[in-house]
């Protein structure tokens, strides 16, 4: 496991009696608990509408981040760009990598983060998504150093070329990354099924590009470690009740941990939520290293992005420092 790095995925997620601010508070509190722990980066998420997401004004809450930390890399994952224009996004990560130069990441992705009455609000064409691939290339146009006479720039922005990554779940953004020269994210905590062929997709047609020489893969997973497998497995029912609640169509906000969602499934909801949560790691750390240790030999992937929707904010800092420990964050990676 050293010589794989680990990154944070946070959502911001609000807790039941908890608000937005608190939940922002606390997002901000993890990644200063991840950079001293050596976490690689820490990611937030572009959701819109969603009562246990504070992460909707993704750059916003970014700059929060970055402002409480010193070294750890910062990023998107994603901004689902349709929803934007590739001028606003260049120039709000273009402020971002001003401010706090060398450390911002910027994860796209083509989906809407959202419900099809929400794209509406945010003003989405529904068609934007097929120009995905010439926004993403228009975005890339703007951190370049501008032309003599250029029209239109980013300012900030041109000439900083911030790290783009493509995200996906799926063998288009795979391919993407790989015609693009990009690094690439596969949402396999929660969209596993196509992550072994996307990954072989990418590899495959990779061109390397002034930004990477290499393919560079990352996965998504979810890990919940805890003293004993018990207890992680306690820590985990949370995430299960929110995403039994996206199942259902019934979203709201973080629920505290249950002893048991025997009496809670209603036929085929706990196959189909294992599914969707196969790559999710719990248990004690020895349990977790192992099943770890696995995934990454199997994948061959470079970076694993670890996401933990726990409610209780002490018991997150303690899984992600656990994660940190058995993964010997502190001693330095070979390559």
């Amino acid at each position: 496991m050293s010589d794989v790095a680990l990154s944070v995925l946070d959502h911001a997620s609000i807790a039941e009696g908890s608000t937005p601010g608190e939940a922002l508070r606390s997002a901000r509190e993890l990644a200063q608990h991840a950079e001293r722990q050596g976490y690689n980066r820490f990611w937030l998420s572009e959701h819109h509408n969603m009562q246990a997401i504070a992460s909707a004004a993704t750059s916003v809450s970014l700059g929060f981040i970055a402002e409480g930390t010193s070294t750890i890399r910062v990023g998107a994952g994603g901004v689902m760009l349709p929803n934007h224009s590739p001028l606003v996004i260049a120039e709000q990560f273009g402020t971002l990598e001003s401010l706090y130069p060398g450390r911002v990441d910027l994860g796209l992705g083509r989906a809407p983060g959202t419900d099809p009455r929400t794209m509406m609000a945010l003003r989405r064409d529904h068609s934007a998504s097929a120009t995905f691939p010439n926004d993403v290339q228009e975005l890339q146009a703007y951190f370049e150093p501008a032309e003599p006479g250029q029209p239109v720039r980013a300012v900030p922005g041109e000439g900083l070329r911030v790290p783009l990554w493509i995200l996906g779940s799926s063998l288009f953004g795979a391919q993407l990354a790989a015609q693009l020269g990009l690094p690439y994210a596969f949402a396999s905590h929660f969209a596993p099924d196509a992550l072994y062929e996307a990954l072989k997709a990418y590899r495959a047609g990779f061109r390397p590009s002034e930004q990477l020489e290499k393919p560079y893969a990352m996965a998504g997973v979810n890990a919940f470690v805890a003293d004993t497998d018990e207890e992680a497995r306690y820590l985990f029912t949370t995430m299960q009740q929110a995403f039994l609640g996206t199942l259902r169509g019934a979203r709201g906000r973080l629920r505290p941990p249950v002893e048991s969602l025997d009496t809670a499934w209603r036929p085929g909801e706990k196959e189909r939520l294992e599914h969707m949560l196969r790559y999710s790691f719990v248990g004690s750390p020895e349990t977790v290293r192992r099943k770890l240790e696995l995934f990454v030999a199997d994948t061959g992937v470079d970076e694993l992005m670890v996401s933990s929707m726990i409610y209780d904010q002490q018991a997150r800092l303690r899984s992600f420092g656990l994660l940190a420990e058995l993964a010997d964050l502190k001693r330095p990676r070979q390559g």
